[in-house]
């Protein structure tokens, strides 16, 4: 259920940035204490260059900077067990997560082994996942990853990355999303939003997302990987928009090299948060206890 957001910091003078109230009902005194971000006005195309362990600091203050903000961060994919998050995982190419959570119940229901799924009847799996896009690959590629899973690993989903990176249509990303939140095992999800993030923020200058990740890995320790990947992805999908990010809603936007690329009036990017942040249902239909927005609706319920 919708809950009401803290109270914002104080307003801030000249061009120094507005932090916006935080996430509604969990920890309202979480951008309050992460005041110092705001003491700073936003850094400037203009100032000189920045060394590496400028940079490296002031990444680090970024993630303890958004630690606060979304302490709720998690997986946005629906699922109960490895095998469950693997198969979201894949579904998730080129769609939503919200997506993927509104067709697995009926997937699942119908396969909820690996042996289940790779004796399926391709045309009848394809039907069902139809609504993620792109469904006949990926019908190939579950029922593929199933029997290597099935004949290979014993039915049960392996929990090193050598392992996971040779099933159908698992790469990289997929295997760190399996290990960091299934196996508990540290990794770095570079997705569309992680890479645009760290570029934007020059943490990195890479494309290649093997590149991101290992340059990344560099900068922060191992036991930050996994919940680093989450707070960036957050962020990235509720207020650091793609095409206009919320800058004047933006909780680091002292932090930022790249503030004022999106809307700075606070009024007008408050408008432009989405999920929890702006007052929407998130993208689980199962979130976890602390989140503090509410459930997406199922699939065909509005």
């Amino acid at each position: 259920m919708k809950r009401s957001a803290g109270k914002a910091s104080a307003k801030p003078s000249g061009d120094q940035p507005r932090r916006p109230a935080g996430p509604p009902g969990k920890r309202p005194g979480a951008a309050a204490k992460s005041s110092s971000a705001s003491s700073t006005a936003p850094r400037s195309s203009a100032a000189k260059p920045e060394s590496h362990l400028a940079m490296v600091r002031r990444a680090r203050r970024i993630n303890r900077e958004l630690a606060e903000v979304y302490p709720y961060a998690h997986p946005e994919l629906d699922f109960r067990n490895p095998f469950e998050l693997l198969v979201a995982t894949v579904l998730s190419a080129q769609t939503t997560d919200l997506r993927v959570n509104q067709t697995t119940p009926a997937l699942f229901a119908a396969y909820p082994t690996p042996e289940d799924m790779a004796a399926a009847v391709p045309e009848r799996l394809e039907e069902i996942i139809r609504p993620t896009g792109f469904f006949r690959a990926k019908a190939r590629s579950l029922m593929g990853l199933s029997a290597a899973l099935r004949d290979d690993f014993g039915g049960e989903v392996p929990g090193r990355l050598a392992d996971l990176v040779k099933l159908p249509g698992v790469g990289r990303k997929t295997a760190n999303v399996v290990l960091g939140n299934a196996f508990g095992v540290p990794g770095i999800t570079v997705d569309t939003h992680f890479g645009r993030l760290v570029r934007r923020w020059k943490w990195t200058e890479q494309e290649d997302p093997e590149k991101v990740e290992a340059e990344i890995a560099a900068i922060f320790p191992k036991s930050e990987w996994t919940m680093l990947s989450h707070r960036v992805v957050f962020h990235g999908r509720r207020i650091c928009h793609s095409r206009k990010p919320a800058c004047g809603a933006c909780p680091i936007a002292a932090l930022c090299p790249a503030y004022g690329e999106g809307e700075t009036d606070p009024e007008k990017a408050k408008k432009l948060l989405k999920y929890e942040m702006g007052g929407r249902p998130g993208q689980r239909l199962s979130p976890p206890p602390d989140y503090p927005g509410s459930p997406a609706p199922p699939l065909g319920a509005g």
